[in-house]
């Protein structure tokens, strides 16, 4: 029936509204229901694809509306979770009467342009079985729980310094519209010799889940990053 046709850009939609709910949060600088709603984003997203490949629906307009929904769930909400660590680090709130030390925060939002520009990039290209440069759905799972990563590990000496998060930033925006081959999270067979990365970081993920929860997620995309240089160093 056509009716479930339109079954995947209702969960691109759902996406785009737990994204929109996450950047309220956001915005009030509730940082763990900001990650709350871009996690269930996450989940649409994931299943909006699926579900496409299942009932064999092929639609521009959904490629379209899919990149318009992840830049607001996955690029923008990184760029706040960033503005409130910057804005909250020592540096600026200690010379916060100075206004382009007050600016720096704002320099967050270079991982929303990036986002922007990796969807459009990726909107005009062929797919195969690699990835151009970091998705914006890793890089957002890298960035919201940064905060739990850093309350598990107790490292707000560390991120409350401003270098620190500005060396983030500008990382993070580098990976998003770099040129490095990553490997896709869809595998086409189970094959151990063809999917050893893939598999390396299944298992390391779940060992990693079962000892740190929420603050693991920030370590696995990091181990997801590495794993991708290593693998073109090898």
């Amino acid at each position: 029936m056509k009716i479930f046709n339109f079954v995947p850009n209702l969960l691109t939609l759902s996406n785009l509204f737990f994204g929109c709910i996450a950047v309220v949060y956001g915005v009030m600088g509730d940082l763990e229901k900001l990650a709350l709603f871009v996690s269930l984003g996450l989940v649409c997203d994931f299943f909006d694809g699926f579900f496409a490949r299942l009932l064999k629906v092929d639609s521009k307009l959904g490629v379209q509306l899919d990149s318009l929904s992840d830049l607001i769930t996955f690029g923008l909400t990184s760029s706040i979770v960033m503005l409130n660590l910057m804005g909250s680090s020592t540096y600026v709130i200690e010379n916060s009467s100075n206004y382009l030390v007050s600016l720096f925060p704002f320099l967050a939002f270079l991982i929303t342009l990036s986002s922007s520009y990796r969807l459009a990039k990726f909107n005009i290209s062929t797919y195969n079985d690699n990835f151009i440069g970091l998705p914006t759905p890793a890089n957002a799972i890298l960035i919201i729980f940064l905060p739990q990563f850093i309350e598990q590990f107790q490292l707000h000496f560390v991120f409350e310094n401003i270098i620190i998060l500005i060396i983030i930033v500008f990382l993070s925006s580098y990976l998003l519209i770099s040129n490095h081959k990553m490997f896709s999270l869809k595998i086409n067979n189970l094959t151990f010799n063809k999917n050893k990365a893939f598999y390396a970081l299944v298992f390391s993920s779940l060992i990693l889940l079962g000892i740190f929860g929420l603050a693991s997620f920030t370590i696995i995309i990091i181990l997801y990053i590495v794993l991708n240089l290593l693998r073109a160093i090898v």
